[in-house]
C-alpha cells in the first residue's frame, strides 16, 4: 500500500511532468524570447498617448533610460490642463478638491506611488522620488503632500474654471454613479523598452470624476495600474479601477505573458477573469496594454472604444484596441 510520502512525491512528479508539457494555443516563454528584439518601443493608453509618446521617444532614441521616458512622457499629460483626467484640469471629487494617484516601476522592480495627493501638479515625479529616495512604496494624502513639498514641488491650483463649473452643475442633482467609457476614461498608463533591453511603467490619473473623498483606484497600486518584471514584459490598466482591482490586473496579465501568452491575448485572458468573476462588469470599461521583453506589444478592452497609440520602428500610431463587447 503506497504511503502518503510516496503519495505526493508520485504527483509532485507528475505535476513537474505536466508543467513540461506544449502551451497549446500559446508561445512557450522560450519562443517569446526567441528572434530579433525590436527596440525601443513606447506605449501608452488613448489618443493623448501619441503626445506623450512623442516626448518618450526622443529620450529612447537618444539611448535614454525606459524610466526617465514613462516619466517625462506622462509629465506631458499631467500638465495639461485640457485633458480633465489627469494632473492639472483633473474633475474633482464630489466634494471639490482635485486628488491625484500615480505610480512608477523600472526594470529592477523598484516602485513607487502617490495616492490622494492634492495641490501637485506633476504625482508621477513625486512617486519616482518616493521610489529613489525612501525605504517605502507608497505614501498617501497629507504624507505625500508633505514629501513632495519636502522635495522642491511647488503647490499648484489644480481646479479649473471649468472643472469647477463641471462639478457645480454635477452639484444640482448630486447623483453619484461612476460610468468609465470613452468620455471619461480616467489614465495614462505607460510602457516602455529601451535600446539596452530594459522595460519600465508609469502610470498617473486623476481618478473617476465625482468619487467619494479619499477614493483611490488601481492607477497607483503596484500589480493593479501597473507592474514591470524586466525578464518578462510590462503592463498598465485604464477604465474603472475596482474591478482591475479585485483581479490583480496588470500583474496577471504579466504572469499571463510568463506563460506564454502574447501581449494582446494576455490582456484578453486578464479580462476575461474580471468578465468570469465580477457581476455587471458589463456596465463598465476596463482595458489593457501590454509590453513584452522581445518588443511585441498589444492591447484588449471589455468594450469598444479603448484605444492606445504605441512608436515603434519610427512611427507613432493610434490603434483602435480589441474587445468583447462590440
Amino acid at each position: 500500500m503506497p504511503t502518503r510520502k510516496s503519495f505526493l512525491k508520485t504527483m509532485a512528479g507528475s505535476l513537474m511532468a505536466g508543467s513540461l508539457l506544449p502551451l497549446t494555443g500559446k508561445r512557450s516563454f522560450a519562443e517569446a524570447e526567441s528572434g530579433k528584439v525590436t527596440k525601443p518601443v513606447a506605449l501608452s493608453t488613448w489618443r493623448f498617448g501619441l503626445r506623450a509618446n512623442e516626448k518618450a521617444w526622443g529620450i529612447l532614441q537618444n539611448n535614454g533610460r525606459a524610466l526617465d521616458a514613462v516619466e517625462q512622457g506622462t509629465r506631458l499629460i499631467e500638465a495639461d490642463p485640457n485633458i480633465t483626467t489627469v494632473g492639472l484640469g483633473g474633475i474633482p471629487d464630489r466634494d471639490g478638491y482635485v486628488t491625484l494617484d500615480a505610480c512608477v516601476m523600472d526594470e529592477n522592480m523598484n516602485a513607487g506611488s502617490v495616492a490622494a495627493i492634492q495641490d501637485i501638479e506633476h504625482p508621477v515625479s513625486v512617486a519616482r522620488l518616493v521610489m529613489e529616495k525612501t525605504p517605502h512604496v507608497m505614501l498617501v494624502g497629507e504624507g505625500a503632500l508633505q514629501f513632495a513639498i519636502e522635495q522642491g514641488f511647488k503647490k499648484t491650483k489644480l481646479l479649473t474654471a471649468e472643472g469647477k463649473k463641471e462639478w457645480e452643475e454635477w452639484k444640482k442633482t448630486s447623483k453619484y454613479k461612476p460610468v468609465i467609457n470613452i468620455e471619461n476614461h480616467d489614465t495614462i498608463g505607460m510602457v516602455a523598452l529601451d535600446k539596452s533591453g530594459n522595460l519600465s511603467g508609469a502610470c498617473t490619473t486623476s481618478g473617476v470624476k465625482f468619487k467619494m473623498h479619499g477614493r483611490v483606484g488601481d492607477s497607483p497600486i503596484i500589480g493593479d495600474g501597473l507592474y514591470v518584471d524586466n525578464k518578462v514584459g510590462a503592463a498598465s490598466s485604464t477604465g474603472l479601477g475596482e474591478l482591475v482591482m479585485r483581479t490583480c490586473g496588470s500583474f496577471t496579465v504579466v504572469e499571463m505573458m510568463r506563460q506564454g501568452y502574447s501581449p494582446t491575448e494576455a490582456c484578453k485572458k486578464t479580462l476575461e477573469r474580471i468578465m468570469d468573476r465580477i457581476a455587471g462588469y458589463e456596465k463598465y470599461q476596463v482595458g489593457y496594454i501590454a509590453l513584452s521583453r522581445d518588443g511585441s506589444y498589444g492591447g484588449y478592452a471589455i468594450h469598444k472604444g479603448f484605444q492606445y497609440a504605441v512608436y515603434v520602428n519610427g512611427k507613432n500610431t493610434l490603434v483602435d484596441a480589441k474587445s468583447f463587447m462590440d
